[in-house]
């Protein structure tokens, strides 16, 4: 259904003249799709200025220069080692154009003796003599004026030349077709925008490096049109959402009284907040799609128990699903206690139940004598059918795929949604990802949750921190050890997980183990209950543990070249330990010399415990492409914006959004038929279905 005026944007890059199969495939990779229209998103990211071209007895040696010459004599090497060399000059001084592994007759062709040609490349001195080492440019001085005088430079991958990569880009660019303005026209004036058309190729036409500035006008055009596309899909989805009917289910509030009385602490403000939040959604008639945000050990999980509570409460079933089983237990640990205490039946399940057990879990779940369950992938297979589930807690969501929360939610009639995340999204992150979702923040350390005391100290000081970790041990605490590889690299000096585990092992024995994400789920979730139950004191890891099992006894975190992480991971990985009620660190190791960002990243942690001030600095410090986890964890990648620059348009394109689906809810009108495109030309052709279908 893509409209026709988009098909040319949307053929395949070998469509484009000289990109073949084989380049096909480094283009898809480097410019992140097959489609020529993911080569006109491929943006500079730099300039070569071709503009300076004195006489060669003025010429600045290091520079790149533009010089018409004379060619004189060819001059062969004995040997196929040594440089092919070609004599020319101008009226002032000779040049020496020089070339490894020439082919005589190719360069007889392009430089013939006698002729005058225009070289284009870095001039250099070598032995006392001006030379241009394979100049980038040779054309005769019909075709001077072709040469552009200022040439972009774009990211390259192995295999794919500069003079490669300009000509498909350039040749994608020659496809665009003018496309119907979706503007609206006073914005348009007011910020002195140019047509799509013209932003696309002033974008790829930079005069200096000011234009290759994320603030100038075409990039900032181009930025907008991107982002309005996300913000009006999302409305789309959001507006969807609302129109879903949904079921009310309030509860009479017995079963969570119940809960709150066993609990040994009082919940926290942002948790009753949040109660009634979620409360107040599923007494609603649409149905419900929150998002709970709260940092490690802030209490999701007995929040999520509330409101499953008042499902069952109001006579049906509830489901919580966790990425892992090694998460989907202690969950099942965390609430078995409290849903015994308010009388509810709770089951497990897992991929690990087989059989006998299996069959009796599944059986309670179809006739509605379980009221509530924990479990992995395995909730939504086949044969697992419930009574009646009227609501799925879906934790850590970006580890599930869309299909798969469809399939567990389409197990019900009209069920509600609780995503739940321990991954502090900043505001304009949460704008472009969850924009169709409405959110519950928890910003409070749940009362007995202790500080947690972070250093930072130079990788020299290693066996000064081996010691520390040998006397915490004596006292019967708990380790982590994080690594940022597997194994060790000839091309990198990072600290490699089986490296370190073997120099431990060697220091401490059996009571070291490993994990990593190489090895099997079943073999890595058995050395992480090993150490769950105390059986292992030091857990050398890669980031694998970033979320994950709860271990009340390991209160020392130690991350080896701590400047590589950022900054968010870091305080994920943090939050691993000061679980109990023991006193913990977190030593962050550092090989330097630092940056100026790894500097000010490990200054924040050493201020601050607050994950949401943390993603915020984190998304300032990297932009949003470089989050940690942005390609896993389905949050969008922006290939114009950049969130960290272009906050402002974001907020205006979520209020334009807004205001164009309340003037327009179709989309039908003259420009809502030019929005349509927009949708299409970036891809959100989701949301154009949620127009037709009402």
């Amino acid at each position: 259904m893509r409209p026709e005026i988009l098909f040319p944007l949307f053929a395949p890059a070998t469509s484009l003249p000289g990109v073949g199969p084989r380049y096909a495939k480094l283009f898809e990779s480097l410019a992140a799709g097959p489609a020529v229209i993911d080569l006109c998103w491929h943006l500079p990211s730099g300039i070569i200025d071709r503009r300076y071209g004195p006489p060669l007895a003025e010429v600045i040696p290091g520079r790149i220069a533009t010089i018409t010459i004379e060619v004189g004599e060819h001059r062969a090497p004995p040997t196929r080692r040594q440089p092919y060399r070609v004599l020319c000059h101008d009226a002032t001084a000779a040049l020496e154009l020089v070339f490894f592994h020439a082919h005589r007759d190719y360069l007889m062709k392009m430089l013939p003796p006698g002729q005058t040609r225009v070289v284009s490349g870095k001039v250099e001195i070598f032995n006392d003599r001006l030379q241009m080492t394979h100049p980038d440019h040779i054309a005769g001085p019909e075709e001077a004026e072709s040469l552009r005088a200022v040439e972009p430079v774009y990211p390259l991958t192995a295999g794919l030349s500069l003079k490669v990569v300009s000509k498909a880009v350039h040749a994608a660019v020659e496809r665009a077709p003018s496309l119907p303005e979706w503007l609206d026209p006073a914005q348009k004036d007011r910020e002195s925008w140019p047509d799509w058309h013209d932003a696309l190729g002033r974008v790829h036409a930079p005069r200096d490096e000011a234009d290759l500035s994320a603030l100038a006008l075409p990039r900032r055009r181009l930025a907008y049109d991107e982002l309005l596309a996300n913000q009006l899909a999302i409305a789309l989805v959001r507006d969807r959402q609302l129109r879903q009917k949904g079921r009310r289910l309030k509860g009479s509030g017995h079963l969570q009284d119940r809960v709150l009385s066993s609990l040994p602490f009082a919940l926290t403000g942002s948790q009753r907040q949040a109660v009634a939040e979620i409360t107040a959604d599923m007494a609603a008639e649409h149905r419900m799609l929150r998002l709970l945000q709260g940092d490690v050990g802030s209490g999701k999980t007995v929040v999520a128990l509330l409101a499953m509570l008042a499902v069952v409460e109001a006579g049906s079933q509830a489901a919580l699903m966790a990425p892992t089983e090694i998460l989907a237990r202690q969950h099942f640990k965390t609430i078995a206690s409290l849903a015994e205490a308010a009388g509810v039946k709770l089951a497990l399940l897992t991929g690990r139940d087989k059989g006998k057990a299996r069959a009796a879990i599944l059986a309670g779940l179809a006739e509605g004598e379980t009221d509530l369950v924990v479990g992995t992938h395995a909730l939504f297979q086949e044969d697992v059918a419930f009574r009646d589930l009227a609501m799925a807690v879906i934790d850590e969501q970006h580890r599930f795929g869309v299909h798969q929360r469809l399939t567990l939610t389409g197990k019900g009639q009209a069920v509600d949604v609780l995503v739940m995340t321990a991954t502090p999204i900043p505001r304009t992150l949460m704008l472009t990802a969850y924009g169709d979702m409405d959110s519950s923040r928890l910003t409070e350390r749940p009362p007995g949750r202790q500080p947690i005391d972070t250093v930072t100290l130079s990788l020299d000081r290693l066996p000064e921190v081996v010691t520390a970790v040998e006397r915490a041990l004596v006292k019967g605490a708990q380790v982590y050890w994080i690594c940022p590889l597997v194994e060790e690299s000839e091309n990198s000096d990072l600290a490699a997980a089986e490296d370190r585990h073997r120099a431990l092992a060697h220091h401490f024995g059996d009571n070291v183990g490993l994990v990593h994400g190489r090895m099997k789920g079943a073999e890595k979730d058995a050395v992480m209950e090993r150490f769950a139950a105390g059986e292992i004191g030091v857990l050398v890891a890669t980031t694998v543990v970033e979320v994950g099992v709860d271990v009340p006894k390991a209160t020392i975190m130690v991350i080896e070249h701590a400047e590589r992480f950022g900054l968010a991971q870091l305080h994920q990985l943090r939050g691993r330990v000061g679980r109990g009620a023991d006193k913990s660190s977190c030593l962050l190791l550092w090989q330097g010399p630092l940056g100026e960002t790894a500097k000010a990243r490990l200054q924040i942690l050493r201020e601050t415990d607050d994950g949401f001030r943390i993603a915020e600095e984190d998304l300032r410090l990297r932009g949003a492409g470089e989050l940690l986890g942005v390609r896993q964890s389905g949050l969008p990648e922006f290939r114009l914006a950049d969130l960290a620059t272009h906050s402002d348009l974001l907020a205006t394109a979520r209020d334009d959004a807004r205001l164009i689906l309340d003037k327009d809810p179709e989309l039908e009108a003259p420009r809502g038929q030019a929005l349509r495109v927009l949708l299409y030309l970036f891809e959100r052709d989701a949301a154009v279905k949620f127009l037709r279908s009402g």
